[in-house]
């Protein structure tokens, strides 16, 4: 971040000829929010979306490397496609896009679809809501390319557009229907993906509506963008994503690791951060192993009643238990309903209050050996780090 001597991350972003939507709208993101960052953008041809080849031609990697070059020449930290082209045309198309960009200019690049993914990654969505402005084939190919990431879109709504120009001109009570609808049903969060759809306005509203997160393409580029160039990509007013999604990232990224250090079966982190929409009821995030069941979205246990939590509290260091068959027994719905036979606790401690704790589950008995509670100390301090960044 701010190599460029200016003070701000300058993001550099490679925007759609026939877009008139993203640019507005980030700017106003990063003006209200008084984000340390500054955009700067570079135009590559694309008028129409559609599966035909002429249309799929618009988004070949070589025009876009050529104005990513451009955007290097102003010295930009970060360049970001800021298109969601690789939505139907498979996250690899983008991931190769990223790699050409970045082999080219020698800077960190991204995309707004493997932003999308990211974001469903940090609030552990795999039932999505989908909201384009799309026709029916292009949807139903998103559908398939998001099953192939492991997101299913387990409900759809679209406007039946082709041309680009009309969907930054929809209007806005159409926009709010579509994102509403999109999110009626057992969907875990809502995605608007295009860029140049005015979603974003309506992020907050729907999500207090709705009780869930709402993803707009251009929040979620924006996001990734800050994320990756080094900020805390905390922008408030504009929905969750841009005010919790990079500490949520950050713990996932804990928990991820957490759970490959230690070969677990679940790894969760339950934090009170009220004011960031956490409690410990919920968990903040979770990582599970190949046919492991989630308990990400399970509220229906008081936490800070549990004799586990209630040990916790009381000793204020890790509990480490390889079989249940001696007090502080856990929950019966631990063991009944999710199948874990043993697991280590570990406190999270702010300002001398216990504010939470991260969990290792396994399924079967075991003994947590030296090097799994070195992992759990590891973790623990990750995400102390990640609370400090915040």
């Amino acid at each position: 971040m701010e190599k460029n001597g200016t003070g701000q991350l300058r993001v550099g972003m490679l925007t759609p000829s026939s877009n008139t939507c993203l640019e507005p709208v980030t700017a106003a993101m990063l003006v209200e929010a008084g984000a340390p960052a500054a955009m700067y953008a570079s135009r590559v041809p694309v008028t129409r979306i559609a599966l035909d080849s002429q249309a799929t031609a618009q988004f070949q990697v070589e025009p876009m490397v050529a104005a990513a070059r451009l955007l290097a020449d102003a010295q930009v930290d970060v360049i970001v496609w800021n298109g969601t082209a690789g939505s139907w045309l498979g996250a690899d198309h983008d991931r190769a896009l990223v790699e050409a960009i970045e082999k080219a200019t020698g800077i960190r690049a991204t995309t707004s679809t493997l932003a999308l993914l990211d974001a469903c990654r940090a609030f552990g969505v795999t039932r999505l809501g989908l909201a384009v402005p799309y026709t029916t084939d292009v949807t139903e190919r998103i559908v398939a390319r998001y099953a192939e990431q492991g997101v299913d879109c387990v409900r759809t709504a679209s406007l039946g557009l082709t041309e680009n120009t009309d969907f930054a001109t929809a209007p806005a009570r159409r926009v709010r229907r579509l994102i509403e609808q999109a999110g009626a049903g057992d969907v875990h969060a809502v995605a608007v993906v295009c860029t140049n759809v005015y979603g974003a306005p309506h992020v907050v509203g729907v999500e207090n509506e709705l009780g869930m997160p709402v993803f707009d393409s251009v929040a979620a580029t924006l996001w990734q963008a800050l994320r990756i160039g080094g900020t805390s990509g905390v922008i408030t007013g504009w929905g969750q994503l841009l005010a919790t999604g990079t500490l949520r990232m950050r713990f996932q990224d804990a928990l991820e690791n957490l759970l490959s250090a230690t070969g677990a079966d679940r790894t969760t982190l339950r934090i009170d951060l009220s004011e960031r929409g956490m409690h410990v009821d919920l968990t903040a995030g979770e990582a599970v192993g190949p046919g492991v069941r989630s308990i990400r979205r399970d509220g229906s246990l008081d936490q800070r009643q549990l004799n586990t939590v209630q040990w916790l509290e009381r000793h204020r260091r890790p509990l480490v238990q390889p079989h249940f068959r001696v007090d502080p027994t856990p929950p019966d719905a631990l063991v009944a309903v999710y199948g874990v036979n043993a697991q280590m606790l570990a406190p999270i401690e702010r300002g001398g209050e216990l504010v939470g704790w991260l969990s290792v589950h396994s399924l079967s008995e075991r003994e947590w050996g030296e090097a799994d509670q070195n992992a759990l100390t590891e973790a623990t301090r990750r995400v102390h780090e990640a609370l400090d960044g915040s």
